[in-house]
């Protein structure tokens, strides 16, 4: 009789358990109810994607009450606004498409979710809900009864971390285990001793090694079982796909001639095959989780914040020093890097760095600020509650709110010869048994494992993952800091590169400022400096600390507008700051990089900046012009334009007087005539343009200017070396490159003593996993050659400007603070 398996997990129903509804079986009440709960609300698709692909509801029994503890609760959210909270929830049960889909559709369940996103690799799915519509505890309960009962545990209440998988090492020492059991007793057939064995126990111990292989046949290998099955499932071939059909040829193959006293089989080659594809496994995940672990706990960032001493000065500190008790300075649009308390009266904080929704939240004075938010508005000061967490500013890099256009569609270099090599495997494996099914059937099987097995491509799927890891390693260490290692790549094939003009090629920290028009006393200037206090810009850091120290007031109605200027009420004053049609006044015919001052929109007059361009720019636009489209795109009016000319490479276009929204436009029509451009930047005025380029390098001095719109950030002190992270990113392809070739290499030899006879499996077994060191190590010895290789740059006569021009030789206005 057919015994028939539950519509919803799969399991087998017994008869008089068996549950009808809708012309299907269920094992359960429970999984006719979850049945029940997607078909009503329009999920009834999650069956599509794989049959059976649940789990049984279990009994609760007031397992999550914990929750309902509001203390408790709070203490499990990264994020907790009136309307607004976010966790992040491990569900061990996360297996399959189906799952992912599931979990990413629970705002289709209750209201109260705005938004789920499931991390497949750490079985996490991040929700976003509305406590006043449902709990924490609610939503455990949803879960579990749609059968993803979450996992919280003491270590996620303390924020230790979640439930470590043990599994692998567990699958490892079992085929370790058998592996060694079988061939201690196969000693007598590999010494064929011939009058005891014959006469007595060969039978015996033939189905006894049966019998231990079966542990690692059928639980230790059925990682590859399964993710063969997904594979083809979806339609795709990936590189489990031979690996499992060459154990179970050889485990057929074995048995079979065990059954018919043909020989002792393949058992050992077949355990000695798991236990080294298994320690190759081990081996791979212990490196990347070394690689994962450089990248957090380098100083990821580069940004800095500013803190308040305990004498009241003010001074910029990297954000992984800040400490619990910090008071800390934030301005117009900065980050706040940590959870903090607000120390002024009212605050407003946008949250969509982390949420995605842009309406600023007004908070008041004692009121608890999570880190992520942007201040938007005059200057404030808060206290911070607990030390940065770098991986909580990775995690807000990554947003896929921010997320590139094209990086969902971007193909890596391991995608593209990936795809072809799994299908080329298994015709050379068929065509090898064909022929030698004709030659020697007994040794036909043993010839399509030993090809299979040979052949593995995890050598090849190593090579970038760890080439790139360790670069970006490298580059962090050497203060260039990407999102992701796929920027690594996309660098390679940069052919033009856009900067901007003010705080990316100019600096901020040489400042020869003087002021035209009328006199200022010492309480208009404390005005201009309360005002300038709330703004990041380059121009309004380098006159915030040119003015001398004075009382601060505070700022009400603070307003910035991108590429204009500033403005706010101080004492009952209008206090503007920015270019002469910002504050309505006259222009006047010299070009001069200048600030104007108006009070009650009275201009007072301005303040007349000599620009100083960064150390070793001319050299480094002469050796990026021999390889590279350079261009200069700003916001300033064209009068520094003579000065650039002198100090630039003959031929580099210079485009002036650009809106944020015509950057981005210009990026986008380079972008269509088949540039790959990459734009540098100060991450402010030039947000839109970074994100539309194929990457873009936001430039960090000592404010706090971290743009989600970015792929990097770079410190400004290394500015000079762009050139070399350039040349760093095309030597590390190529290392990807000849690793391939390396890899190639490898299997055509393994291939050509294979398909003849000359490698038995389980020598195949042993290679395997030397051929993923072999990789392993020259891909991380070749990019910390390259690392040390320095770019050779022809010697340039310094400009007898040291890099600058006087104010009395060009004269420009910039268009915008």
């Amino acid at each position: 009789m057919e015994t028939k398996t539950c519509y919803h997990c799969g399991e087998a129903i017994d008869k008089k358990d068996e549950v009808v509804f809708d012309d299907k079986s269920f094992c359960c009440t429970g999984c006719k109810t979850v049945y029940e709960i997607f078909s009503e609300n329009g999920l009834a698709c999650y069956y599509d994607f794989e049959s059976a692909p649940g789990k049984t509801p279990q009994a609760l029994a007031g397992k999550f009450d914990f929750l309902k503890n509001k203390e408790i609760a709070t203490r499990l959210l990264e994020f907790n606004e009136d309307d607004l909270n976010i966790t992040s929830i491990y569900i061990p049960h996360i297996h399959c498409s189906s799952c992912i889909w599931i979990l990413e559709n629970l705002n289709r369940l209750n209201a109260g979710i705005s938004s789920s996103r499931v991390d497949f690799s750490k079985k996490e799915v991040r929700v976003v809900f509305n406590p006043k519509q449902i709990s924490l505890y609610d939503l455990a309960l949803l879960l579990s009864s749609i059968g993803y009962e979450p996992y919280i545990s003491l270590d996620d209440y303390e924020g230790k971390g979640k439930k470590t998988d043990r599994s692998l090492i567990y699958r490892l020492g079992i085929a370790f285990f058998c592996f060694g059991n079988i061939m201690l007793l196969s000693f007598p057939e590999y010494f064929e001793v011939e009058e005891y064995w014959l006469d007595s126990y060969k039978g015996f111990f033939r189905w006894l090694v049966f019998g231990l292989s079966l542990p690692s046949f059928l639980y230790s290998a059925s990682i590859y079982y399964k993710s063969a099955w997904k594979s083809l499932r979806a339609g795709i071939l990936n590189i489990d796909v031979p690996i499992a059909l060459g154990l179970i040829v050889m485990f057929v193959r074995s048995a079979i001639d065990i059954a018919f006293n043909l020989g002792p089989g393949f058992f050992d080659s077949l355990t000695g095959l798991v236990f080294f594809m298994l320690l190759g496994r081990l081996f791979q995940q212990k490196t990347y989780k070394f690689l994962s672990f450089e990248r957090d706990f380098r100083s990821y960032f580069p940004i800095a914040v500013t803190k308040v001493t305990d004498e009241g000065r003010e001074e910029s500190v990297p954000v992984y020093d800040v400490q619990k008790g910090d008071r800390l300075i934030i301005r117009n649009s900065e980050l706040i890097p940590v959870d903090a308390v607000l120390l002024d009266k009212t605050a407003k904080i946008d949250y969509s760095f982390v949420t995605g929704e842009a309406e600023p939240i007004t908070k008041t004075q004692g009121e608890k600020l999570f880190a992520g938010g942007r201040q938007s508005g005059p200057v404030i000061m808060v206290k911070a509650l607990a030390p940065v967490s770098q991986s909580y500013l990775t995690q807000l890099w990554s947003n896929e709110v921010f997320a590139k256009k094209d990086t969902h569609n971007y193909k890596t270099l391991t995608d593209t010869i990936s795809r072809y090599f799994t299908p080329v495997l298994l015709a050379i494996a068929a065509i090898s048994v064909s022929i030698w099914v004709f030659i020697d059937l007994g040794r036909a099987f043993s010839i399509f494992t030993a090809v299979l097995i040979v052949a593995c491509p995890c050598a090849l799927a190593l090579s970038a993952p760890f080439t790139l890891g360790n670069v970006l390693r490298i580059m962090g260490n050497k203060k260039l800091y990407l999102k992701d290692a796929n920027v690594v790549e996309k660098m390679a094939k940069i052919d033009t590169i856009v900067f901007d003009k003010t705080g990316t090629i100019t600096t901020n920290k040489k400042s020869n400022i003087t002021y035209d028009g009328e006199h200022i006393d010492s309480k208009e200037r404390a005005f201009i400096k309360s005002l300038l206090r709330g703004s990041n810009h380059p121009l309004s850091r380098r006159l915030y600390d040119y003015l001398p120290e004075a009382g601060l007031f505070e700022v009400k109605d603070f307003k910035e507008v991108t590429g204009k200027g500033i403005s706010g009420y101080i004492n009952g004053f209008y206090v503007q700051a920015g270019s002469a049609a910002f504050i309505g006044a006259e222009a006047g015919a010299s070009l001069e990089t200048s600030v104007y001052i108006a009070l009650n929109r009275s201009c007072l007059g301005r303040f007349v900046f000599e620009n100083h361009y960064r150390e070793g720019m001319q050299e480094l636009f002469e050796m990026l012009s021999a390889n590279y489209e350079v261009k200069i795109l700003s916001g300033d009016n064209e009068g520094e334009r003579a000065a650039l000319v002198d100090v630039l490479p003959k031929g580099t276009e210079m485009v002036f007087n650009q809106k944020p929204e015509q950057k981005l436009a210009y990026i986008e029509n380079l972008q269509k005539q088949g540039k790959n451009v990459m734009m540098v930047g100060d991450g402010l005025n030039d947000a839109g343009a970074l994100a539309q380029s194929n990457v873009g390098i936001s430039v960090s001095e000592n404010i706090n200017v971290f743009s989600p719109a970015c792929d990097g950030i770079l410190d400004a002190s290394q500015f000079k070396n762009l050139g070399w992270f350039l040349r760093y990113s095309k030597n590390a392809v190529k290392t990807i490159k000849m690793s391939f070739v390396l890899s190639l290499l490898y299997n055509v030899v393994g291939l050509s003593f294979a398909v003849t006879g000359g490698v038995k499996p389980l020598t195949a077994a042993i290679i395997m996993p030397l051929s993923t060191i072999t990789i392993v190590s020259f891909v991380t010895l070749m990019s910390n050659y390259y690392a040390r290789k320095k770019v050779k740059v022809k010697a340039i006569k310094p400009s007898t400007s040291d890099y600058k021009y006087s104010t009395e030789k060009k004269l420009h206005t910039i268009t915008g603070v």
